[in-house]
């Protein structure tokens, strides 16, 4: 393969590679499966809250990898944190100890309430997790029979076969039918299906703090309350999937901080390793104990460049006081959508932190992200009449100008 060739571009002095667009998507059709419906660009570089397509376009990306990219694009401590963890030592197995995951798992506990990590690679791997402990543990207190894990409709957790069958969205299960047993779906934020659903063959409710994936939807207190009250009386686990809302996304480290619920298990993932694949689940209590060697495991998990890079987001997170910048910065992007001559076009606005969802008054969301893509703003169509927005936790308030004006100016 020959080498990769750079350009200049002379409006903004960025070095990009050149790279032909049209090559680029020739080849994903007849090579790829075709699983994603992909925008029309082809991006080649990142840097802080900007993406560059392979034409030199820049774009101000407000949907951030979604919620991957929580310290920006390329930021300088994770770059040298890879580049020299890269040049030291890879990959071992976890077969032998090393520095990066034991480091890395004492961070987490720091931010969090919890005792004991397992590292994986995916948000989906860490929701398998909780559901494999889940299971076991049902089954030493109670038997076979406390099998079932309750979760809430328009949830997402992951397309494994246990992860989709725990989904609450039945166009992500139809395909893959028939599906495993022992998952109850309820509706989110009603008490008395919740309370209806758990019982003694309960042995978790899992839940999102915060549902991303169906339109930024917060709990309410009294729900998570309910749930916690539930699992405590029949001796289940509470979940909490904060593979989206955790690592600084909602203005507290974890989304379970704003409502001071206390969950057993919590699963991590996007933002952990600021763009290198790295899941994690933490647990306290009894919960943490559950596992032990043999029944469960991954090749990959908590690798020391992987780690490395974790630990580096962490670092960045904390010198840059990325946590109360989200709250801060969330704030002012409520306050601009708010106030603005463009609110008549919303039916609804939620917010919790950098967790942004917008209800259009039109059906016509795909649009809005199509115009505003061309405009140079990234953002995300849900549906018909939604938009997400996920900003990296580094954004500043003249960055927030610049979307509200281009979504604006397209709405």
């Amino acid at each position: 393969m020959a080498d990769t060739q750079f350009k200049m571009d002379t409006k903004t002095g960025n070095i990009l590679p050149v790279i032909d667009s049209d090559q680029v998507r020739d080849s994903d059709a007849q090579s790829i499966m075709q699983t994603y419906g992909r925008l029309p660009i082809t991006l080649v570089k990142g840097s802080g809250v900007h993406v560059w397509d392979a034409s030199g376009k820049q774009f101000l990306d407000f949907l951030a990898g979604i919620a991957v990219n929580g310290v920006g694009h390329c930021h300088p401590t994770v770059v040298r944190a890879i580049q020299d963890q890269a040049a030291t030592l890879i990959h071992t197995s976890n077969l032998y100890y090393t520095q990066p995951g034991a480091r890395l798992a004492e961070a987490l506990k720091r931010h969090s309430i919890f005792d004991r990590v397992f590292f994986c690679n995916s948000g989906a791997e860490a929701n398998e997790a909780a559901i494999k402990i889940a299971r076991k543990y049902g089954k030493q207190k109670a038997g076979v029979e406390k099998f079932e894990i309750v979760s809430a409709d328009r949830s997402f957790h992951g397309r494994t076969l246990a992860t989709v069958t725990a989904t609450g969205q039945e166009k992500y299960q139809t395909p893959f039918a028939p599906l495993p047993a022992g998952f109850v779906h309820v509706p989110y934020n009603d008490e008395a299906a919740l309370t209806a659903a758990v019982g003694p063959q309960t042995c978790a409710v899992l839940l999102e703090p915060i549902q991303g994936e169906s339109g930024v939807y917060p709990a309410s207190k009294a729900y998570l309350d309910c749930a916690r009250a539930l699992c405590d009386k029949f001796d289940a686990l509470l979940i909490f999937d904060e593979i989206q809302t955790g690592m600084g996304r909602t203005g507290h480290w974890w989304a379970y901080e704003h409502f001071d619920v206390k969950p057993d298990v919590i699963t991590s993932a996007k933002a952990l390793g600021g763009g290198v694949p790295i899941g994690a689940l933490l647990a306290r209590g009894a919960s943490a104990e559950v596992l032990v060697p043999g029944d469960h495991g991954t090749t990959f998990g908590g690798n020391p460049l992987a780690a490395s890079a974790a630990l580096a987001v962490i670092d960045v997170m904390e010198t840059e006081h990325l946590v109360s910048n989200a709250h801060a910065m969330g704030a002012y992007f409520l306050h601009r959508l708010s106030e603005s001559p463009m609110r008549e076009k919303f039916s609804d606005v939620r917010a919790v932190g950098l967790m942004i969802g917008v209800d259009l008054v039109a059906n016509d969301a795909r649009r809005v992200q199509s115009d505003c893509l061309s405009k140079g703003l990234i953002l995300n169509a849900i549906g018909d009449s939604t938009l997400r927005l996920l900003p990296p936790l580094i954004v500043q308030q003249s960055e927030v100008d610049v979307a509200i004006s281009i979504l604006q100016s397209v709405l």
